[in-house]
């Protein structure tokens, strides 16, 4: 190989020589062809493996690449001051291999699906993100270089899981601030202390929530589950509905359950019942009023991504998988028993983080019949 040994390397690459009458060559963004001199053609696949190749990296140093008078390319080696027009980089060509895109199961951790991204100019909130999904969700964001807050309640809890995640990592860069979802003036301080920022919003995960709970109203005289689970996200999304459309293309995700499958919220004659979103004490059981909340969840997704994608925001509900190891199950002896009987079938802490910013759509089929009847109803806070 002349080529090769005036541009002072040694052929490395002997198994791939080619055939009398054939050249390699390189175009000028570094992609590899072979001319047949004999035939006056050129093809990309070399002509004994079959191989696509590229040269790798940038040129060695000392040397440039220029255009002669007759537009054809070569290049300078001002260190033994000479010229070629053979791509020095040709030494070193790597092939081309066409990956093909990994599937994804119930299995796959989020630094997985994250391998590789740069989210050094995205800005995420994530509700109840001091624990549990919320906790791997910000920590996989951040340790892949996006600006993560936490809304959580509890500012005590959400400094350590902020000083949890800068040990990891002491470039991450996420920060604590209060946003109780079962006080509407909280979410409102929330949303006025977020814009004060002058920060943009690309991903907004609500995930925040809470289930077999005790009945109980809050400030705003609402039960509870209700409120934390929905109408304080939705407010949220209310509050902060101008930033998103500034930082589009932006991602709003709500994290719901397969359990609203197992509730409706339609009376007999088919029209929707206020009093079964927020009933009394004696109307009340637990899980009915999580099942209840978290449809309202898939409704509000379904019609926010209806009225902004035009905009650029977009909104999908997500089922995370049954899990073990979170708080959700912690405050009934019941649901322990459930979820310890259903281990075997469930998922870590560590597989089950969200991936908001992924183009592939995660979104969870609603129960079409509702939509009509409860989009109005989301809408008129």
């Amino acid at each position: 190989m002349a080529a090769l040994k005036y541009a002072g390397m040694d052929d490395t690459d002997s198994e791939d020589e080619l055939p009398p009458g054939w050249e390699e060559r390189s175009t000028k963004d570094g992609w590899v062809y072979y001319a047949n001199h004999d035939e006056m053609k050129t093809q990309w696949e070399h002509p004994k493996t079959g191989k696509k190749k590229r040269c790798a990296g940038d040129l060695p140093y000392g040397w440039e690449q220029e255009t002669d008078e007759k537009g054809q390319i070569v290049y300078v080696d001002h260190i033994n001051k000479r010229t070629t027009y053979f791509d020095p980089r040709q030494a070193f060509t790597v092939e081309d291999v066409i990956i093909k895109p990994k599937r994804y199961d119930g299995n796959t951790a989020a630094l997985e699906i994250l391998q590789g991204r740069d989210f050094s100019d995205k800005v995420i909130v994530i509700t109840g993100g001091n624990s549990g999904i919320g906790f791997e969700t910000a920590r996989s964001f951040a340790l892949h270089g996006a600006h993560v807050i936490l809304a959580c309640r509890n500012l005590s809890r959400a400094g350590k899981a902020v000083i949890s995640i800068q040990e990891e990592w002491h470039k991450a860069r996420v920060e604590a601030m209060m946003c109780d979802l079962a006080s509407f003036r909280s979410v409102r301080e929330f949303a006025d202390s977020f814009k004060a920022k002058n920060l943009p919003l690309h991903i907004l995960v609500c995930n925040a929530g809470v289930c077999t709970q005790p009945w109980s109203l809050t400030e705003d005289g609402l039960e509870s589950t209700f409120q934390v689970c929905h109408l304080g996200h939705f407010l949220l999304v209310q509050c902060l509905q101008d930033v998103l459309r500034r930082s589009a293309p932006a991602r709003v995700v709500v994290v719901s359950s397969e359990s609203h499958r197992f509730t409706d919220l339609l009376d007999s004659c088919g029209k929707v019942d206020l009093a079964l979103l927020s009933p009394a004490k004696k109307n009340y059981w637990s899980m009915l009023a999580y099942n209840r909340a978290k449809l309202c969840n898939i409704l509000f997704s379904n019609e926010l991504h209806r009225r902004l994608s035009p905009h650029g925001v977009y909104s999908n509900a997500v089922h995370p998988g049954n899990m073990m190891y979170t708080s959700i199950h912690q405050s009934w002896w019941l649901m322990t028993f459930l979820f310890t009987l259903a281990r075997p079938f469930t998922k870590s802490m560590w597989d089950a983080k969200i991936e908001p910013w992924l183009p592939v759509p995660l979104c969870v089929e609603t129960k079409q019949q509702h939509n009509n009847n409860i989009s109005l109803l989301e809408w008129e806070f």
